[in-house]
């Protein structure tokens, strides 16, 4: 008997995208029933999945080993409560299966008595002997599904969690709360603190149950309580799969201006002058923001504050920990402070977030075109898009006109050796005039721009030179998202 999955357990267990199976149901070769598809048409297209594939049976023995137990338990295996009530909840659904084939046991054996008392109609034991003969293959030969066995396992490593109205899926891993799972999964959840003191996480479960995992101050009201309200960062999901109801961010415009005062944690030089700034948020208030969004920051110095506006180089899926390319000389004075070393622990003032340079819905594939560090706002994007997992396929055409331009270059190579749907393509030219031609010449060599939402960033004239040369082959405006930066 064929098992339904959603396309996100589905991925899952598969070890591939959800982009991936989405694109076979758009090409027609997996078919969606009422949001799920069916294990032998899975089966058949992925012959090959065993359990082995899915990675489950290596991170078991990873927490057989010693040396990484405790770091694999906390990022695999969620708490002891947590485990117990899931199989709490997957012993009833157990028992209700029981319950049904014990009734659908009774019809048919109750049936099969009637027709042996029927002594006027000469058939009745052949008709028998054929019920006999089905509901033993039935109850006791049928061919295991090993989906719906990995799926059974999967459920107690991990829940589904689904948002309404919007759909989005994310899973809960290890000891993650559920704000920290959708945080991690890209999506774009209401919340301030994080730590349970302003219940602007607030969200109303539908289905399923969630378990405290950490005190919190915030007070709910009685009903607010009857109505299954709870807080995202204080709980997790104890059953396999829980929906959830809150309205998630559109855009900027839903995300409120913010001011706070983080800490240096590192500055690391990746060029002659060039730093990435690596700050840290205090834990009771963090930074929400887009992928692609900037702040501006600010650094006390001997003359005045020092300021400058930079677009977050880092996945909004981490909001304690905030990235920031600096360099000596397009950012003044700041800039020079920072390269030239700051203490770990130096206050910084951040306020924002800012910009509408943000991934659009959709399933297209994405293509990032940069120039020297303005691949900072693209690495968010990058990152954020990888945690939806939602794109086919991604390209990054990077142009570096500065001994020092391409800081990120081995991240990128990591990202194209790991993935078999990224391109990277990297491009040096001391001109930016002549760098431009390259870019361009690259884009016409493979029109692959065409189906593709296109995000440029870097300097005025290299961006609309660049914008310029993607209309001109047909690319529409509302999927040419641009950021220029100086």
């Amino acid at each position: 008997m064929a098992h339904r999955l959603t396309v996100w357990r589905a991925a899952q267990l598969l070890g591939v995208s959800r982009g991936q199976l989405q694109a076979l149901v758009r090409e027609g070769r997996l078919a969606l029933d009422d949001g799920l598809v069916s294990s032998e048409q899975l089966l058949a297209l992925y012959p090959q999945a065993q359990l082995e594939d899915s990675g489950m049976l290596e991170r078991t023995q990873a927490i057989r080993n010693d040396a990484f137990a405790r770091r694999v338990r906390e990022r695999t295996l969620p708490s002891q409560e947590v485990l117990a009530q899931r199989l709490f909840h997957q012993s009833t659904e157990l028992a209700e299966v029981r319950r049904h084939l014990q009734r659908y046991h009774g019809l048919v054996t109750g049936l099969r008595d009637r027709l042996r008392a029927e002594t006027t109609w000469r058939g009745p034991q052949a008709l028998a002997d054929d019920i006999d003969r089905a509901l033993g293959q039935v109850l006791a030969s049928e061919v295991a599904d090993p989906l719906e066995a990995m799926d059974d396992m999967l459920k107690l490593m991990s829940a589904q969690v689904t948002i309404r109205p919007s759909g989005h899926e994310f899973s809960v891993m290890g000891h993650d709360t559920l704000l920290q799972a959708g945080l991690k999964a890209g999506l774009r959840l209401p919340y301030g603190c994080g730590n349970g003191s302003c219940g602007m996480c607030k969200v109303r479960v539908i289905h399923g149950e969630v378990c405290r995992t950490q005190p919190f101050d915030y007070v709910l009201s009685e009903t607010e309580k009857a109505q299954g309200y709870t807080l995202m960062c204080a709980h997790t999901a104890a059953s396999s799969d829980l929906t959830l109801e809150t309205l998630e961010a559109t855009g900027p415009q839903d995300i409120p201006p913010q001011e706070l005062v983080a800490t240096v944690r590192s500055v690391t030089m990746l060029g002659a002058d060039t730093a990435q700034l690596h700050l840290q948020t205090p834990r009771s208030h963090r930074l929400r923001f887009l992928a692609g969004q900037s702040v501006t920051l600010g650094l006390a110095g001997a003359g005045g504050d020092l300021q400058s506006t930079l677009p977050i180089a880092s996945c909004p899926c981490d909001d304690r920990n905030l990235h920031f390319l600096v360099t000596r000389d397009q950012e003044g004075d700041f800039g020079a402070a920072v390269c030239a070393g700051l203490k770990s622990g130096t206050p910084v003032s951040v306020r924002g977030p800012m910009g509408d340079f943000v991934l659009a819905e959709g399933l297209r594939p994405l293509l990032f075109i940069a120039c020297d560090t303005a691949v900072a706002p693209i690495k968010s994007l990058i990152e954020h898009a990888l945690a939806l997992e939602a794109a086919p396929a991604m390209a990054l055409l990077w142009l570096a006109t500065r001994p020092d331009g391409h800081v990120l270059a081995n991240q990128c190579r990591a990202w194209s050796e790991a993935l078999d749907a990224f391109e990277y393509t990297p491009l040096s030219h001391p001109d930016p005039q002549a760098g431009v031609t390259q870019v361009i010449e690259s884009l016409r060599a493979d029109l692959f721009a065409i189906d593709c939402d296109c995000y440029l960033a870097g300097p005025a004239s290299f961006v609309s030179q660049i914008d310029a040369a993607l209309m001109a082959m047909g690319v529409p405006s509302a999927q040419r998202h641009t950021l220029v930066l100086s």
